[in-house]
């Protein structure tokens, strides 16, 4: 389960994790949730600030433990978020109707899927709390000192 193409409303559409040549972390995410928004969007900032090209980054808005909105009632403030207030230099995809969300078994938002190259899905972690980031940010150091 991942997101199509036309799901992606800001930056370009990244493929399913098996296709992946490096690591990645995936945060799904919603715009009414306080936790994501004061500390799960700038801590994935902070992560594309300092890996970069090194690991794959995205932003999933999901519906799942929110309510329900029309693509069109959702996706004009998501791309402004995105693009003029928060400048997300990863991509931002749509789960508008939680799909996503259930199928990765995520406890709600914010809510964090480490892939490994090729896919496997290493780690699954709820939360934006310092726990949650510090443990993300060692997978993430441990990964990048890896390269080769």
């Amino acid at each position: 389960m991942w997101p199509a193409p036309a799901d992606f409303v800001h930056g370009s559409p990244l493929p399913p994790p098996g296709g992946w040549d490096r690591p990645g972390l995936v945060m799904t995410f919603n715009l009414e949730c306080p936790g994501c928004v004061s500390r799960g969007i700038p801590f994935l900032k902070r992560l594309h600030a300092e890996f970069g090209g090194r690991v794959h980054l995205l932003a999933v808005h999901t519906s799942f433990g929110h309510r329900v909105f029309q693509r069109e009632e959702v996706e004009p403030t998501l791309v402004k978020f995105a693009r003029d207030f928060a400048k997300l230099p990863f991509p931002v995809a749509l789960d508008l109707d939680g799909s996503f969300a259930r199928h990765w078994q995520t406890e709600g938002t914010p809510h964090w899927l480490a892939f490994a190259p090729g896919g496997v899905l290493l780690r699954s972690v709820y939360g934006s709390q310092e726990n949650a980031q510090t443990r993300l940010q060692y997978l993430l150091e441990e990964w990048v000192a890896r390269e080769p």
